[in-house]
C-alpha cells in the first residue's frame, strides 16, 4: 500500500505528460473547437427582430448565409464588428445577426454606436437557438448553404485573414449552381 501512495505522483506525471504532449503534436490547433452540426441541417428556429424582421431558418433558405452570434457586452465582438461592416458592404453577401444573451435594448446602443451590418437581426434572450446551434460562446459565425446545411463554423471574432482565405472562397463555391 505504501508503495502505491510513492507510485501515485508519477502516475499523475505521466498522464499529464501525455496530455501535453498530444497538445504539441504537429498540426494541432487549439483554437479548433469540434462542432457536431457541421454537414447537418441548421436548427428550425424563428426568432423576434431587434427592429423589424426577425431571422429564421425558412428565411435563409435559396442562398447561403452566414449568421453571427454576437452580444452587447462581449468585447471581442467589438474587435471583429469594423470586418462585419466591410463584409456587409459587400455586393451578395446576407449577414444576419443573432443578439446572444442579450438586452434588447444594450443590442440596439451596440448597433446604433458602431454601425448595423446585418439583414436582420434575431433576439435569442434565453440563447435556446444558440444552445441548438452549439454555440460555446460570442462571437460565432456559422455559413449555411442554399438547402439550409451548415458548412462552416467560426469560433471567436472573425479576422480579416479568415474572411479572406476561408469565409468568401467557401460562400463563392456555395453561390454556384
Amino acid at each position: 500500500m505504501r508503495r502505491l501512495i510513492y507510485l501515485l505522483p508519477a502516475g499523475l506525471f505521466l498522464v499529464l505528460a501525455l496530455y501535453f504532449a498530444m497538445s504539441l503534436r504537429p498540426g494541432y490547433d487549439p483554437h479548433i473547437l469540434p462542432s457536431a452540426m457541421l454537414d447537418k441541417p441548421a436548427p428550425d428556429f424563428a426568432l423576434p427582430g431587434l427592429k423589424g424582421d426577425g431571422v429564421a431558418k425558412a428565411g435563409l433558405a435559396g442562398q447561403p448565409a452566414v449568421v453571427n452570434f454576437f452580444a452587447s457586452w462581449c468585447v471581442p465582438c467589438r474587435v471583429e464588428h469594423p470586418i462585419l461592416m466591410r463584409l456587409a458592404s459587400q455586393e451578395g453577401i446576407r449577414l444576419y445577426g443573432i443578439a446572444y444573451k442579450d438586452k434588447p435594448d444594450d443590442s440596439a446602443r451596440f448597433l446604433s454606436q458602431f454601425g448595423d451590418p446585418y439583414r436582420a437581426i434575431g433576439v435569442d434572450r434565453a440563447g435556446t437557438v444558440g444552445l441548438d446551434f452549439g454555440v460555446y460562446g460570442v462571437p460565432e459565425t456559422y455559413v449555411i448553404d442554399r438547402a439550409g446545411t451548415i458548412r462552416k463554423r467560426f469560433v471567436g471574432p472573425l479576422t480579416a485573414q479568415a474572411v479572406e482565405t476561408e469565409l468568401l472562397p467557401l460562400l463563392q463555391r456555395l453561390s454556384r449552381p
